[in-house]
């Protein structure tokens, strides 16, 4: 844009130098040609500056989005993983729950076949006297 506005501006300037016309009408051209590339160079500012302007609501509207998606996904990362945790804390629970269960069944096995091989022992010594 700046450089078609510089070449607009080089070209009117010499297109009127070159022109047969008196000081006073070529300084009244060259008047209204300033001003012609002057508006026309903030016609471009202005639509540049809306441009940049719209760019930025998108970037910042769409970073926003990441940012909530974001947000969502680690909410959603730290309850699985409390999930787990409270799965695997259950669990170890019950394994504790079953080993103690277990070591009451063995110990009462245990408990009774010593009763019973004293049983055994004294009826043999019973029987041997």
């Amino acid at each position: 844009m700046i450089g078609t506005l510089i070449g607009g501006i080089v070209g009117a300037t010499t297109a009127l130098f070159l022109a047969p016309k008196s000081g006073k009408e070529l300084r009244s051209d060259i008047s209204d040609q300033a001003s012609a590339a002057y508006e026309k160079g903030n016609e471009w500012v202005d639509i540049a500056r809306e441009k940049s302007n719209n760019i930025a609501k998108s970037v910042t509207d769409q970073s926003m989005q990441v940012v909530e998606k974001v947000k969502d996904l680690s909410a959603s990362v730290k309850k699985e993983a409390e999930d787990q945790v409270n799965e695997a804390a259950s669990l170890a629970e019950d394994l504790k729950q079953d080993a103690k269960e277990a070591s009451e069944t063995i110990s009462e096995t245990v408990k009774n076949e010593i009763e019973e091989a004293e049983k055994e022992v004294r009826a043999n010594a019973n029987t041997e006297s």
